[in-house]
């Protein structure tokens, strides 16, 4: 079962997020950042575009043997599946119609669910808002492994299946850790995305559903592409709660790896976040950063200094709401 992990515990600190602090001395020095924090006339169109690539997809898959269908739906159906998830996450900030359109974007963010096979976007949105306020937060931010996970995933062998089973753990852990009520976006999201599960199934039968859905599950689980989950908030060094990563799969994932970028400024569009990087470089070129979403996967298997214990995690007060 290989060595076990030496981290027998969460990293508490008694400060604030790091992204609050760097978010007002940025702007107090370069003015002009406010500028980014703009609307991304593309993204809708770019969405769209992969929605119905899905689409087209599941009448391609429809006759393909079972093998096929899972190699598919692992190498490329999953990732178009988990770019929008990603496209999603951008959505969830209101970048794709703008503050004032926050309905609008709602709505949108259900029809980029479609091809995912499973209402997600609804409860990701009532979710994230929590991680970037309380970020680290226990009992908040649930982003943050359990107990459980950090004390028996804790081995090469077991740090793997928790790999292969993430999208289990991030769509229970809510539930666990901080349950909120059921919302009527959610029961919109499920309500129009099984509707189109059923079309589909009527139309071509059980093997497109199957390939959205396993695409889905496979490559939010163990998958190049899903290295961002760990690259993000996974302390590799001691101190350092947030990461980037500027290498090219950023451009499968809305620029996901720009994360220190995005934490500061999370109204900004993924495709304006290396802009910000390049305004204020002095502020992020020195912060480590990761290369390779391989590597971060690899190093997290097989490090036994680093594991679901590898988390920064605060104790916060919850804001007033609004």
């Amino acid at each position: 079962m290989g060595n076990r992990v030496t981290r027998e515990d969460f990293e508490w600190v008694y400060t604030e997020q790091p992204h609050t602090q760097r978010r007002k001395e940025i702007l107090a020095k370069y003015p002009e950042i406010k500028t980014l924090m703009r609307p991304d006339p593309h993204l809708k169109w770019i969405v769209s575009g992969m929605v119905f690539m899905q689409f087209l997809a599941c009448y391609l898959v429809k006759d393909l043997s079972w093998k096929w269908i899972f190699f598919w739906a692992y190498a490329f159906g999953g990732c178009i599946n988990h770019s929008l998830t990603l496209a999603i996450h951008d959505i969830s900030h209101n970048v794709a119609f703008g503050n004032k359109q926050a309905r609008w974007n709602r709505w949108f963010a259900v029809f980029a669910n479609l091809p995912i096979g499973i209402p997600y976007s609804a409860s990701f949105k009532k979710y994230h808002i929590d991680h970037h306020r309380y970020l680290g937060g226990d009992s908040l931010d649930v982003d943050i492994p359990t107990d459980f996970e950090g004390w028996f995933f804790c081995t090469p062998l077991r740090k793997l299946l928790w790999l292969f089973l993430q999208p289990l753990f991030y769509s229970l852990r809510p539930l666990y850790v901080n349950p909120k009520a059921i919302t009527r976006m959610e029961i919109f999201n499920a309500l129009v995305q099984f509707s189109i599960d059923l079309i589909i199934y009527y139309l071509w039968g059980l093997k497109p559903i199957v390939y959205l859905i396993a695409g889905t599950i496979l490559c939010m689980g163990l998958h190049p592409i899903s290295g961002h989950f760990i690259a993000e908030h996974y302390m590799f060094l001691k101190g350092y709660e947030t990461y980037s990563y500027y290498g090219p799969l950023n451009w499968l994932t809305f620029n996901v790896g720009y994360h220190m970028e995005h934490h500061d400024f999370p109204s900004i569009p993924g495709c304006r976040l290396p802009m910000v990087k390049k305004i204020a470089a002095e502020y992020y070129d020195n912060l480590p950063h990761h290369q390779s979403w391989i590597r971060v996967l690899w190093d997290f298997v097989f490090d036994d200094t680093i594991g679901p214990y590898s988390r920064v995690k605060r104790l916060c007060k919850l804001a007033k709401e609004s």
